[in-house]
């Protein structure tokens, strides 16, 4: 089993500029939610990155075209948190859900009760 994040994002250098520029400049349109919870506007978060560091649970995180390149054209509203058994995807965290964290302490939480019930 493992976990899945897919952010709403494209990859690359000038993706990565725009979505950093976009967060600075018009931040209640960022479309991004698990972005914003684990990047401030150039890096990723100190309590995010130590989270994922002390994890014994491996996570993988994607951008859209790095996921749909991997599994194909998926139906997924983005972003995503799922759960892939080299068969099938569940989702554990919808782009709703996203929006319903408070802060990536919270986000935090969750990942790891998520964790908790698939180990």
């Amino acid at each position: 089993m493992e976990l899945m994040m897919v952010y709403n994002a494209k990859s690359g250098l000038k993706n990565a500029v725009l979505d950093s520029l976009h967060k600075m400049l018009s931040p209640s349109t960022y479309q991004c939610d698990l972005c914003a919870l684990t990047y401030g506007n150039f890096t990723e978060k100190a309590v995010w990155k130590e989270f994922k560091e002390k994890s014994k649970f491996e996570i993988r995180f994607y951008h859209i075209d790095e996921f749909e390149a991997k599994f194909g054209k998926q139906n997924y509203i983005y972003p995503v948190a799922l759960r892939y058994d080299n068969q099938s995807f569940e989702t554990v965290i919808s782009h709703q859900a996203f929006k319903t964290f408070k802060n990536t302490e919270e986000l935090i939480t969750h990942v790891k009760c998520i964790i908790n019930d698939y180990a």
